[in-house]
């Protein structure tokens, strides 16, 4: 089966999924895009053989699938259309501008029966993945502190050119929600259930409601803290840098870089190493198999008519630690307890 593949939104991202697909070797065409702005959607034709369509309607009629790759605010309304005309849907992360249109988009798709998939992408980077192997390795020990950070400079300028990220009515918040929603997500992946979070936020860019530097601690149920910083700066040199420092009773790990490292490590008996770029994919996939192409897997999924992962469910939890970080924000950093499994509803609405 040939998967018709179609976008709604054809900016910085829809581009980025539409590389992803070309490289992943599966059965598929991207055949028709849709975006307000129509030089753009004609750029995004020209490069991926797409027609630019003049509604989203007609994308969906057109396509098995469907990207919704637009600002934030747009994604419930595009993704409950995708899924009522009974097509698969990726959604970009956050799924929404808050945590209780998150939960009604996920019962949408749910109760359709639509293979769906959200875009916490970096599950599948080669770096986080085996980072994840090493410190789930016995001679580790328990986890005992994290200390994380993520920046970048404010996406409205550079290569990213996302002025709605600026606007908080299109994104609904600033650096937290756009950008580390994908670090909530990657805390619990890799260390397991937060049960409270408090945090402290800034503005120093002047924009209404858009934050561009939170620092959070999160409090781990096997006792581990870890704490997140997140910046919007204004250094153009410094796109998207991720740096994560794990201490474990008996090893010490240290990532950078979100996909090819490097990690290195130090632990007993002289054992020290780092790799990077082939020698790390090698590594993972010894260790833990070959690294997934996260949009190659939603198109066998959609072709096979099975469900994806991480599906739209998956981003519940991420939500709810961005709701709930925010919440200790506007309480003046006080803790907020997190409830475990995933969110059915707003926990305190």
């Amino acid at each position: 089966m040939t998967v018709r593949v179609g976008f709604l939104g054809a900016g910085l991202i829809a581009t980025y999924h539409g590389k992803m697909l070309h490289g992943s070797g599966t059965e598929h065409d991207i055949v028709a895009v849709h975006d307000p702005d129509r030089s753009r959607a004609e750029a995004f034709a020209a490069a991926s053989g797409a027609r630019a369509l003049p509604t989203e309607d007609e994308v969906i009629e057109a396509c098995d699938a469907v990207y919704v790759c637009t600002w934030t605010s747009e994604h419930r309304r595009l993704v409950e259309a995708v899924a009522a005309a009974g097509r698969a849907v990726f959604c970009e992360k956050p799924l929404a501008t808050g945590l209780a249109d998150a939960l009604a988009m996920v019962e949408v798709v749910e109760a359709a029966g639509v293979v769906n998939q959200v875009g916490l992408v970096l599950r599948d980077s080669p770096a986080f993945g085996f980072l994840r192997h090493l410190v789930q390795a016995p001679v580790s020990g328990r986890v005992m502190a994290v200390v994380f950070r993520d920046d970048q400079y404010l996406p409205v300028q550079g290569m990213y050119a996302s002025d709605w990220r600026g606007d908080a009515a299109r994104a609904g918040a600033g650096t937290l929600l756009e950008h580390s929603i994908h670090d909530l997500d990657l805390l619990e992946w890799l260390f397991g259930a937060v049960t409270s979070v408090s945090g402290r936020a800034g503005a120093f860019h002047g924009l209404d409601g858009i934050e561009d530097v939170v620092v959070a601690t999160a409090a781990l149920a096997d006792g581990a803290t870890a704490s997140l910083t997140s910046v919007w700066h204004d250094l153009l040199e410094r796109p998207s840098l991720r740096r994560m420092e794990v201490l474990c009773e008996r090893a010490f790990y240290v990532l950078e870089g979100d996909v090819w490292g490097p990690v290195r490590w130090t632990r007993p008996d002289g054992d020290e190493g780092a790799l990077e770029g082939e020698g790390l994919v090698a590594a993972v996939t010894e260790q833990v198999g070959p690294p997934r192409n996260p949009d190659g897997a939603f198109i066998d999924a959609v072709a096979a008519g099975r469900p994806a992962s991480p599906g739209l469910a998956d981003a519940l939890r991420p939500h709810l630690l961005v709701d709930a970080v925010y919440r200790s924000c506007g309480d003046g950093g006080s803790p907020v307890a997190v409830p475990p499994g995933r969110p059915v509803e707003v926990p305190w609405s």
